[in-house]
């Protein structure tokens, strides 16, 4: 009888606040997609530094006739000094860091360049004896990159040595950034969707209060009075979460499906990934709307 009277004034409250109600479940839908979006953009973020960072080559770049750098004062790499430096990448000291490397002719340079710039108009106007020769280097730990700089750098023949991972951690940075917007908007979000469960709480107490003043006569309890209107707020936000989830859930499937054949070099996460959000988000919209439920009607309601 207790269970049927508390499932009948959920409904009877929804009903009566039908329009606050859709609205705190379309507000909680997008906070919490916030939420999940920048916890997802994180994941994304950690996959495609552990996929890069094993991938990322450091270069050793030659000096050529249009070198300007201090290193290359006395002019283009020579036979010898490239000799030299392979011979100090095949010794024990180096070797130990590096798992293979491979040396790029000026003509495979420019042949390279050509190829990655094929429709852009920079092509015309660069030159062979513009691009250096350089060696390529895989390293079996990418942290370790800076003894290779250290080594390398003052040799005969060297203008400079390049990490790539240097240009991820730039676009990583970047997409750090954009998690940090999304969370701020999120939280924002998430603020309103408080208050608008405790506007629709205060609004459903009040409407109710004749029903909740002879029940308080009567000798109800507390809980049995409490519970309808705290579960009210709860349902609302745990479907604006469930709503969430299915939103990250379909762009998960874009991402593997559509961007994945354009972006064939890059790790995506899985719509299996969004079974680890999805309980957060249902626990975070569920909690915030039962904690805001409970301190509304403590002010408002009094048993």
């Amino acid at each position: 009888m207790r269970l049927a009277f508390i499932l009948g004034e959920i409904g009877s409250g929804l009903r009566r606040n039908l329009s606050m109600v859709i609205s705190v479940v379309l507000v909680t839908f997008v906070s919490l997609t916030f939420v999940g979006a920048a916890g997802m953009l994180q994941m994304q973020i950690n996959q495609m530094k552990g996929y890069w960072y094993d991938k990322v080559q450091v270069a050793i770049f030659l000096c050529n006739e249009s070198s300007t750098s201090a290193g290359c004062a006395s002019g283009a790499v020579t036979d010898e000094q490239r000799e030299n430096l392979g011979k100090m990448l095949e010794s024990p000291a180096v070797k130990q860091y590096i798992s293979d490397f491979q040396f790029e002719s000026q003509a495979e340079a420019f042949q390279h360049f050509k190829d990655q710039f094929s429709n852009s108009p920079i092509v015309d106007s660069v030159t062979q004896d513009q691009l250096p020769a350089s060696f390529r280097i895989n390293m079996k730990d990418p942290e370790k990159y800076q003894i290779i700089s250290e080594t390398f750098s003052s040799q005969p023949g060297v203008e400079t040595v390049s990490d790539q991972r240097q240009v991820l951690e730039r676009i990583f940075v970047w997409m750090n950034g954009a998690s940090v917007v999304a969370m701020g908007i999120a939280v924002v979000m998430i603020v309103c969707a408080v208050l608008l469960i405790t506007t629709t709480i205060r609004l459903s107490a009040f409407s109710r209060r004749r029903e909740t003043g002879i029940m308080r006569l009567v000798g109800a309890s507390k809980t049995v009075i409490q519970l309808p209107f705290i579960l009210e707020g709860v349902i609302a936000a745990v479907v604006g979460a469930l709503l969430a989830s299915g939103t990250l859930w379909l762009v998960t499937l874009w991402l593997n499906g559509d961007l994945s054949r354009q972006f064939l070099n890059t790790p995506f996460i899985s719509s299996a990934q969004v079974l680890v959000v999805a309980p957060v988000l249902i626990a975070l919209g569920g909690g915030l709307a039962g904690i805001a439920s409970l301190l509304t009607l403590r002010r408002y309601l009094k048993v």
